[in-house]
């Protein structure tokens, strides 16, 4: 016999009552999954990068110093090193590393938690792959715009530019960055380059469509991903997303590095103004072609980097559900 919950509604013997939607949302944002996967890709992202950190460097300066000859990157790493020391070029790892966690905590705790609450037990589909990404991208960009915008500028001071254009700066950290910053050019130049980086939220976005798309097609033939498939998938999908933005990402690092002598009418920073006259100034200065300046070294920086971080994520994840003794869930 059926007796009554709270609101009325007949409730079967020995079922518990069905939590009300809102705190089923609530649940499922705040979930010990999404925590477990924010973490896991957070550690992921940081043990790439600073296995790849190298490569990253190569890429910024090929993407900033415009005069700079060289155009493979073992030919800028090794002008770096003969130049500016052995160090060189892990120069800025540190806020870079501490952006990146926080960067990536947000973006997997949002996707995930958004994904539990949309999806809701039931297989995912590429659309709602997308429009997820999107979103987590967005909530992504505008928390931790400021920690990039830091780590840009640390990461390329104290470099030798062929670029006379640009102008150096003298920060002692992280705080003082933040605070020079803040004095010297106002609070909102901490989000430089908020723009092209609200339009780049299609990049992780992409990424994860395909690497979610090809996830769900490998479950289907296997009960769980060998590190194989995680790395193999992990590099395609960030290949294809970074191949068809990379002339934003360009725009993007100057925006951040915000040193350029820009004329006065193109200041107002992270304007679709600005990001078309610097996309028409490089496509003036190198030609079409220029605006995929230093995509060798992204690509190869970007995608050993991502292969690597899905790879750890995937395998921490998995080892963190079976040491708790919770089931992995399976809606991907």
């Amino acid at each position: 016999m059926a007796r009554e919950g709270l609101g009325g509604a007949a409730v079967q013997p020995g079922r518990p009552a069905a939590e009300p939607p809102r705190v089923a949302a609530m649940s499922s944002i705040a979930s010990y999954e999404s925590l477990v996967h924010a973490v896991s890709g957070a550690v992921g992202s940081m043990t790439a990068m600073t296995v790849f950190f190298p490569l990253d460097t190569a890429r910024l300066r090929l993407q900033v110093d415009e005069k700079r000859k060289s155009k493979t990157t073992p030919a800028v790493l090794l002008e770096i090193i003969k130049e500016e020391g052995l160090l060189a070029p892990y120069r800025g790892w540190f806020p870079v590393i501490s952006s990146l966690c926080c960067s990536n905590f947000v973006y997997f705790y949002t996707f995930n938690s958004l994904k539990g609450l949309w999806v809701k037990g039931q297989h995912s589909t590429t659309g709602k792959d997308l429009v997820l990404g999107v979103v987590a991208g967005v909530v992504n960009v505008l928390l931790t715009t400021p920690l990039w915008v830091v780590n840009t500028r640390l990461k390329l001071q104290g470099a030798k530019f062929r670029n006379e254009d640009i102008v150096p700066t003298n920060y002692k950290g992280i705080i003082d960055a933040f605070h020079q910053i803040i004095r010297d050019e106002g609070v909102l130049a901490l989000w430089n380059g908020t723009f092209p980086s609200l339009l780049l939220v299609f990049n992780p976005a992409i990424q994860f469509m395909f690497y979610e798309g090809f996830k769900r097609k490998l479950l289907k033939k296997q009960l769980q991903l060998t590190s194989l498939d995680a790395f193999v998938i992990g590099a395609v999908a960030k290949a294809v997303a970074t191949t068809l933005t990379y002339p934003l990402q360009t725009v993007q690092s100057i925006l951040r590095f915000g040193r350029h002598r820009l004329n006065p009418e193109n200041r107002t920073l992270g304007s679709l103004r600005n990001v078309l006259y610097l996309l028409q100034q490089r496509v003036r200065r190198f030609g079409l072609m220029g605006l995929y300046k230093g995509l060798e070294a992204k690509l190869l920086q970007t995608v050993l980097t991502a292969a690597l971080m899905f790879l750890v994520y995937e395998k921490l994840t998995a080892a963190t559900f079976t040491v708790m003794g919770l089931k992995h869930s399976r809606r991907h």
